[in-house]
Parts: C-alpha cells; structure tokens; sequence
C-alpha cells in the first residue's frame, strides 16, 4: 500500500511523496525521485533525482546501489510535468538535505529523519 511522506526543502517549501511499489505499472510522466534509507518509520533521505519518463525506470540502478549501502531504501516519487519544476524542486531538496550519494559520500548517513531536514 503507497503511503504518502511530507518533506520540506531548504527552502521551506512541502513536498509531498509517495511510496513506489516497484512492481506495479508507472506512468510515462515527468517526477521527482528520492532514495531513502527506512528505519521503522523514519526515513533519510539518501538520494534526490528527476526524470523525463518515471516508466523508465532510471532510479534503478541508484536504488540497487543504495541498498547495498545502506540497507533498506524504498523509491519515493512526486509527478511533476514541467521539467524547469522538477530540476528547482530538485536543487531545493539538495540544498535541505545534502543526500550523501548526490554528494558523492561513501558512508552512510549517521541518523534518520522522519521528513524533517538533519541539524546543520
């Protein structure tokens, strides 16, 4: 069952995503992506993507990636159509929360977060 997760980039601005199961049809539509690594409820976000076409899958790779880093990481998506939306809401949740494989981190991240950014 898709569950629905609020975040908020450094801007302020809420996002609300949405749980992927990774079996089930996808639209060829224009969405944001992220990676987060789950415990219990509480998720950090360890990776923020975009794409043209989320029926293509291109989360794909990153996600198996992701896993073998840090354990257990679901894909969560937000359709945005207009690709110049998609890359601010990108930049914006970047900038709040510094996901370790945008950065380019090898290590996992040191605590999770339910939505909120981590503590500067």
């Amino acid at each position: 069952m898709s569950q629905q997760i609020e975040f908020v980039g450094k801007s302020g601005a809420r996002y609300r995503y949405t749980t992927l199961d990774e079996d089930r049809f996808l639209p060829p539509a224009g969405a944001n992506f992220v990676l987060a690594h789950k415990v219990g409820q509480a998720r950090t976000i360890v990776m923020a993507g975009e794409t043209d076409n989320l029926a293509g899958r291109v989360w794909r790779d990153q996600l198996e990636e992701a896993k073998g880093r840090y354990g257990d990481v679901e894909v969560l998506t937000r359709l945005n159509v207009k690709s110049a939306v998609r890359r601010e809401e990108l930049a914006d949740m970047i900038e709040g929360y510094a996901p370790p494989m945008n950065l380019g981190e090898k290590a996992p991240p040191a605590e999770s977060s339910d939505g909120e950014r981590p503590a500067p």
